[in-house]
């Protein structure tokens, strides 16, 4: 498989989750996501991937699934670092949000990544936020590079939404962006719609 792919579809030797390993650890600094939907499945296949990495943030625009909602407040409970009360966490995710759940398989690999997750809540290394006031439909993924790397960063985006599905087993059509202009239009973008969800 090259490593050096530039359209991911998950057809084999083109699978997005195997780009993001070989991109991410020591590699990547911060790991950005602005994405309609977000499953814990897809977390627990890429978190191996992300311990080295400083900080990651999630926007969810359209849907998540109750096991990351259970983890966000387990990691709440943790250290008030994500969300201010329950109630202000029920105004903040609309029902729909919760309506139709994805369940993980109930194995040590998720539960090791459930764990994760909530050890990285609680630590501010993950921060997700959900846009309740928008539709976002988006799928972009924005690396940043450490200091005196080969570039800045890069940006991968398409249809794969964050999920076990998006990563690896749905036919997708991704596209990884190296120029750096593409990477400061993404990252000013989502800097935008991030800092729009604390106003």
């Amino acid at each position: 498989m090259s490593s050096d792919l530039t359209f991911l579809t998950n057809e084999p030797g083109k699978a997005l989750l195997d780009r993001f390993h070989a991109l991410l650890g020591k590699n990547t600094r911060l790991f950005d996501c602005l994405v309609g939907y977000f499953f814990i499945s897809g977390f627990y296949k890429l978190f191996p991937s992300l311990e080295e990495t400083e900080a990651i943030r999630i926007l969810i625009g359209l849907k998540t699934d109750a096991t990351v909602f259970e983890s966000l407040e387990r990691g709440k409970e943790r250290q008030e670092a994500l969300f201010k009360s329950h109630a202000q966490t029920k105004e903040e995710i609309p029902a729909e949000i919760l309506g139709e759940l994805d369940h993980a398989d109930d194995t040590a690999d998720v539960e090791r990544g459930i764990e994760r997750f909530i050890q990285w809540v609680a630590s501010g290394k993950l921060q997700v936020r959900v846009c309740p006031s928008e539709k976002i439909h988006a799928k972009v993924y924005i690396l940043t590079f450490p200091e005196a790397h080969y570039g800045v960063g890069r940006v991968l985006t398409g249809s794969s939404n964050f999920s076990q599905s998006g990563l690896l087993d749905n036919l997708e059509f991704n596209v990884e962006l190296k120029n750096r202009s593409d990477y400061e239009f993404a990252l000013a973008k989502f800097n935008a719609k991030e800092r729009s969800q604390h106003s």
